[in-house]
């Protein structure tokens, strides 16, 4: 399926049975939604479940300019494929990443149809920006040092040159060194820089109040290298329904830890779910 939003050609796949509850999985950088390809079939059987290319990834069509990777841009295309998929009935948002930190951005959208939101890795960026702002604690300073690629990726002509010349051909074998997987290809990587540059400075640096009473999972990876538990220490600050859940992997955890994944979603979405 392909689903248009906002000068953008999404890729859509869906699994399982239409009339059960809908999960929509979306994927980070520099992923596709091949990231989930271990975490469906342990859904599908149970649950409608559809993953999606987000704009500038795999099989979708990649926008030119900043504007448009900005988070509500990002939301808006979200919500475009669960118009497509469950135009009757609210979804189920389980995110990774990237794919957090946009989806963040559409579950504290108000009336925004999710009925309940799964994020593994991602923060709020608004979030981020207020917690940035507390008195600095060794917390901070670790989640600085884990986030030196982002200040990289800021680097005008620089970053994009890096990534398709040298970090991009290595990033396969390092990744899959340290983490187990093999992210996705270099074209993707660089395009997916406009993710941090439209995004990063203007939220971290004027932080909006974004709240929701959507039912949140936050699923921390106890080993992830990139995003620490200390973005998330303030969330309960901003949602209204809370729960916590870590888990003994890496920050690729829908690949390598893919049961456990699994039944942590399934466990969040039956709970939140209306009976039929």
């Amino acid at each position: 399926m392909r689903v248009e939003s906002e000068g953008a050609r999404l890729a859509v796949f869906e699994h399982g049975d239409r009339s059960a509850p809908t999960i929509v999985l979306v994927h980070g950088y520099p992923d596709t939604h091949r990231v989930w390809d271990e975490v469906v079939p342990l859904l599908a059987d149970e649950f409608h479940v559809v993953t999606y290319d987000v704009r500038g990834a795999g099989e979708s069509s990649a926008p030119r300019g900043l504007a448009a990777y900005r988070l509500p841009v990002l939301a808006r295309d979200l919500f475009a494929v669960i118009a497509a998929v469950s135009p009757d009935a609210p979804v189920h948002v389980v995110a990774h990443d990237w794919g957090s930190i946009q989806a963040w951005e559409a579950v504290t959208t108000p009336d925004a149809p999710i009925a309940s939101y799964t994020s593994i890795s991602g923060p709020c960026l608004d979030h981020v920006g207020h917690w940035m702002r507390r008195k600095p604690t060794t917390r901070h300073l670790r989640q600085l040092l884990n986030s030196w690629y982002i200040a990289l990726f800021h680097l005008p002509f620089v970053a994009p040159l890096l990534w398709r010349h040298v970090i991009g051909p290595r990033w396969a074998a390092v990744v899959r060194r340290v983490e187990g997987v093999a992210p996705t290809v270099v074209r993707d990587g660089v395009q997916g820089i406009a993710l941090y540059r439209a995004n990063f400075v203007p939220r971290l640096r004027s932080p909006r109040v974004r709240r929701t009473d959507v039912p949140v999972q936050l699923v921390q990876p106890a080993r992830d290298r990139y995003v620490t538990a200390g973005v998330t220490e303030d969330v309960e600050r901003w949602a209204s329904d809370v729960r916590r859940r870590v888990i003994d992997a890496g920050h690729w955890a829908p690949v390598t830890h893919a049961r456990a994944v699994a039944l942590l979603v399934a466990d969040h979405v039956t709970a939140h779910s209306r009976p039929a």
